[in-house]
């Protein structure tokens, strides 16, 4: 019995040992469950966010190659609207040049179907006051004779004005007040254009004379007024005088500016460096460049291509002009110009249409330097001011010295548009036909500066060209270094003053 007992107190015992290990054994795979969980959950953590963050990388450079892109589409869009304007402009430009070649034969030709007519009407008067002059004496001697004479009705006009002008008597003074130039400035211009302005008298009229021809286009260029007071002032009529002043600026361009302006030779450029180098410490600089805007009345076709933003924006008013670009000596004298493109184009745009960025690629300008502002490209012939931020000593001393040749440029284009009132103003003339004006006006500008007819200091004018930084600033890697250099030697030769300290 008491064997059985044990033995079953016994098997109890083996029974909650059992069961004792049981509960255990639970609790530890609980905890390990817990911990592998807790693993699992970190590793999915961690695994999200690394797709997040490669999801935001791939994200960041889709959106940069897309940004990229449509950068590129825009630039590419926005050169080739550039370049559709201008090829439309050069279009319109042949399309308006053979538009005047042909106006120019129709009125050649009525002009010769009214002088014939006239001629013809004209002989038939002759011969019918002939035919009753001989009449009347074979009628009889006794009777009074009826005599018959050909009038022609013409407007009288005074020309009082004109006739003191041109007065041995007429002060000097007075006469440069109107014309900008002394007596024998406007006659040495007379006798150059004597056989290109000169007419012929006709049965009706006789012509006007070739001092009085000239005398009306430099009017009507210096003081800018309107055809219709220059009409009154010369007892002309307004469309004689609109004519006149175009057949004389024709003449100016064609005779005189092959003659007073035109690219230096050799033995002056020696002298225009010298004289460059004397003012500024720079050498081989050939010439100043600027580029300034003429203000003209909204043009029928392409008008955005004229319109000034930088105007409009200053004067708060619409504004049209097209652009002049210039190269003049130390005495102010245009060397080279560059006349008639749209005002909506940039400085280093008008540059590369002209005839002188041609010379310069071709390599005509090797070795000289013609000083340009911010508004044009640095090349290996044109030379241009530092314009980044934190300048150093040596970039402010050359700034200084470059400003000084870029003066002189910009006093020219300020005494041309002073000397031409016409310049100052939206003009009566035609958009096709203002080169030709623009041009025997840099001409006129020339003849005065050589011959140093002085301008009165109230009448110079003064420039508002706003400059815009190009597209590319930097177009040669070895002017860079050459400009660097020329800097250095400024400062460190005791040439480049203390304005910039």
């Amino acid at each position: 019995m008491n064997d059985g007992g044990n033995n079953q107190s016994n098997g109890g015992r083996r029974r909650r040992k059992k069961n004792g290990n049981g509960v255990d054994g639970n609790v530890n795979c609980e905890e390990k469950q817990e911990i592998i969980d807790n693993k699992d959950s970190k590793e999915m953590m961690i695994t999200s966010y690394l797709l997040l963050e490669d999801q935001e990388k791939h994200e960041k450079v889709e959106w940069e190659e897309l940004a990229h892109q449509e950068k590129t589409d825009f630039e590419s869009n926005h050169k080739k609207k550039t370049q559709a304007m201008l090829d439309y402009y050069s279009t319109v430009q042949n399309h308006y040049e053979g538009l005047d070649e042909t106006d120019k034969i129709k009125r050649k030709r009525s002009r010769a179907a009214v002088n014939s007519a006239i001629v013809v009407a004209s002989t038939d008067i002759v011969d019918k006051s002939v035919n009753l002059e001989a009449n009347s004496k074979q009628s009889g001697g006794g009777g009074a004779s009826v005599s018959h004479q050909r009038r022609l009705w013409v407007k009288d006009r005074s020309k009082d004005w004109w006739d003191k002008c041109n007065s041995p008597d007429f002060p000097e003074n007075e006469f440069k007040k109107w014309f900008r130039m002394g007596k024998g400035t406007f006659e040495l211009i007379c006798d150059e254009l004597k056989v290109a302005v000169a007419k012929e008298n006709t049965m009706l009229r006789a012509a006007i004379p070739v001092d009085q021809r000239v005398a009306v286009c430099i009017y009507r260029l210096a003081t800018g007024e309107p055809l219709r007071l220059v009409s009154k002032r010369f007892g002309l009529g307004i469309s004689t005088c609109h004519k006149i002043v175009l057949d004389v600026c024709a003449a100016i361009r064609s005779v005189l500016m092959p003659k007073y302006l035109q690219w230096p030779d050799e033995e002056s450029l020696r002298q225009i460096k010298d004289e460059f180098e004397t003012m500024s410490g720079i050498p081989n600089v050939v010439g100043s460049m600027y580029t300034t805007h003429i203000p003209i009345i909204a043009p029928k076709i392409s008008v955005a291509a004229y319109f000034n933003k930088r105007h409009t924006e200053r004067n708060q008013k619409t504004s049209y002009s097209i652009t002049v670009q210039g190269v003049v000596d130390p005495r102010g004298v245009f060397n080279d110009v560059c006349i008639g493109w749209p005002g909506s184009m940039p400085d280093d745009k008008v540059l590369e249409k002209s005839a002188l960025y041609q010379r310069g690629n071709q390599g005509l300008l090797k070795g000289v330097w013609i000083v340009g502002g911010g508004g044009y490209p640095l090349m290996d012939w044109i030379l241009v001011p530092y314009n980044q931020q934190n300048l150093t000593w040596t970039q402010h001393a050359f700034n200084e010295k470059i400003g000084d040749v870029q003066t002189v440029g910009k006093d020219a284009f300020a005494r041309l548009k002073g000397r031409w009132s016409c310049l100052q103003k939206r003009t009566e003339v035609k958009l096709q036909e203002l080169p030709v004006v623009l041009g025997a006006c840099c001409v006129l500008h020339n003849i005065c500066e050589m011959r140093g007819e002085e301008l009165d200091p109230e009448l110079v004018f003064e420039l508002f060209d706003d400059e815009m930084v190009p597209e590319s600033p930097l177009q040669s890697i070895s002017s860079m270094k050459a400009r660097d250099s020329i800097a250095h030697n400024l400062l460190h030769h005791g040439l480049a003053g203390t304005g910039f300290l």
